[in-house]
């Protein structure tokens, strides 16, 4: 059985490893990672998949404050799943819960850089994008949003950047660990 929680402090080890295991080495030069970098994750939206058998974490998705053109939003990513369960729901599972956590706690608007095919599935196109740009090379296709609030990004135009609070040395103190509402279990097909 696979679970969802908050991510901890305890996991950022083992979620770097399974973000270079599905991205490798080039994850570091995307033009999100600029955005992401020196920042901390908003509060309540990193999330982590574990195996509750072995305790491997298997998937994780995280959101960032950012401006987008002057409007707030949040940036998701990275969302990954470990190679062996790709294709079994578990990254739908992580959008769905991320996006329903940041929709309750208010947040109007996502963003994200990713494949339109996948994205689409949860309401994500490049309409509300079109005149907004990221800091540095983004393919435009690429380049989607999603209002959680009607009207959200109307008049967003020029460059998102980041405003989550910034990464302090004692990170441990920063980040909020609590359990998830219920429905926590989740079973891998």
């Amino acid at each position: 059985m696979i679970t969802l929680r908050e991510e901890a402090p305890t996991d950022v080890g083992a979620r770097e490893a399974l973000l270079d295991r599905v991205f490798g080495p080039t994850r570091f030069l995307k033009s999100s990672e600029r955005i992401r970098a020196g920042r901390l994750a908003a509060d309540g939206l990193s999330l982590i998949a574990e195996d509750a058998a072995t305790g491997a974490l298997v998937g994780t998705v995280r959101l960032w404050h950012v401006s987008a053109g002057g409007r707030p939003a949040l940036l998701l990513g990275p969302l990954a799943v470990a190679p062996e369960l790709q294709g079994a729901g578990l990254g739908s599972v992580l959008m769905r819960r991320a996006l329903n956590r940041a929709a309750i706690a208010g947040h109007g608007a996502v963003l994200l850089v990713g494949d339109p095919e996948y994205y689409v599935r949860f309401g994500f196109s490049g309409e509300k994008t079109e005149i907004l740009s990221m800091p540095g090379p983004t393919e435009r296709r690429r380049f989607l949003a999603l209002e959680l609030q009607p009207g959200a990004l109307d008049r967003a135009a020029g460059r998102v950047v980041p405003t989550g609070r910034r990464l302090d040395a004692d990170v441990e103190t920063l980040i909020p660990v609590g359990p998830l509402a219920a429905g926590e279990g989740l079973r891998a097909a």
